[in-house]
């Protein structure tokens, strides 16, 4: 590759791939990375980096294990993306094998690190290492907090949420935008109201203008409640009225609730800041069969397929040995597929069998 009539040398391609792949294009950063002759734990850091921060946790992990074998020793950027994966995919077992090496690369106490660290372990649902790491952390920070706010808040625990982050303030530290999101999010799964507008006003306090997802999150906290006519006159009110997120959790609330009418304003005024969103569409279509408007139903699908919006089809996967297996319905990709399929169907047949034993034994 030339530029401006000179070939480039190794720093410069390796700084030409930090920023495309910061960027988030990782097909150009990849060719300079390909290109290197020496790859340097620098060049590493920011393709595996990069990677993860733009969906391709798997594709990330695969160069950790590239790097490995080439012999470098990762060090804290390493393992801030490294966690970070684990976490997205819910792969514990790696996450810890990923740990012990970063206790043996003897890697100095990082509060980036720490705070993937433990973010990883709650997104695993392993709340007691998560603490564990956050209790052993020296040098914390608000990061560091609010990781650990988030992860209890991910799981339901309210009390747990509005406790430590009571314990934060008292340790002198100041909340950012991020940790109020995860208290009003607490506030929302607790049926908080009072509390989360006490909050949600506080935030001026700290010198902190609240963003579209805190609004989102106080519209989820009313919708969940049942007031959805108050959340519509919130979103009408907010001055970010115009962002998708709060449209999209008043829209949410109205399925819960079988509010259609409401449902239809919502959607309407959503798909004209996302009109690609196809999760919404989806929400939209079930609010209306949950009411028996089937000719909605019909018309929403109608609308879908003109649009050519596909909605993402849902799938599972499963860690054995540090090797991930994802399953996808109707997929027959998996190179054990048919050995699979026959030991379901094997199953099911002995369900029913014991189902129809209980049967006759009952009668």
């Amino acid at each position: 590759m030339i530029i401006v009539g000179y070939p480039p040398t190794e720093y410069l391609k390796t700084k030409l791939l930090i920023l495309y792949a910061k960027s988030g294009d990782l097909r150009t950063s990849l060719v300079f990375f390909d290109s290197l002759i020496d790859k340097t734990l620098i060049s590493w850091n920011a393709m595996i980096s990069g990677c993860v921060q733009n969906g391709l946790e798997k594709v990330g992990l695969s160069l950790y294990s590239d790097m490995r074998r080439n012999g470098l020793t990762p060090d804290q950027y390493t393992f801030s993306s490294l966690f970070r994966a684990c976490g997205t995919l819910a792969l514990l077992e790696l996450g810890k094998q990923a740990h012990s090496i970063l206790i043996k690369c003897k890697v100095k106490d990082n509060v980036v690190v720490s705070s993937a660290l433990i973010d990883m372990y709650f997104k695993c649902s392993n709340l007691a290492d998560g603490q564990k790491v956050f209790n052993e952390t020296s040098n914390r920070n608000v990061v560091t907090w609010t990781s650990l706010i988030s992860g209890y808040g991910q799981h339901g625990r309210v009390e747990e949420v509005l406790e430590l982050f009571r314990m934060m303030k008292g340790e002198g530290f100041q909340p950012n935008y991020i940790t109020f999101l995860a208290v009003l999010s607490a506030c929302s799964h607790g049926g908080l109201i009072d509390q989360g507008w006490d909050y949600f006003s506080s935030m001026k306090d700290y010198g902190i203008e609240p963003r579209g997802k805190h609004y989102a999150a106080m519209v989820d906290l009313l919708g969940r409640a049942g007031k959805l006519q108050e959340a519509y006159d919130f979103v009408l009110s907010s001055p970010l009225k115009d962002h998708s997120a709060t449209w999209g959790a008043l829209l949410g609330a109205c399925r819960i609730h079988g509010d259609t009418d409401l449902a239809s304003i919502a959607a309407r005024k959503f798909f004209e800041l996302e009109p690609g969103n196809a999760g919404k569409y989806v929400v939209l279509s079930n609010a209306y069969a949950n009411r028996g408007f089937w000719d909605r139903v019909k018309e929403i699908r109608g609308v879908m397929k003109e649009l050519d919006i596909m909605k993402e089809p849902a799938y599972s996967w499963i860690e054995i040995q540090g090797e991930v297996h994802l399953f996808l319905t109707r997929d027959k990709s998996h190179r054990k597929s048919e050995e699979i399929e026959s030991l379901v169907f094997e199953m099911t047949s002995v369900l029913k069998d014991a189902v129809c034993d209980l049967e006759i034994d009952e009668h």
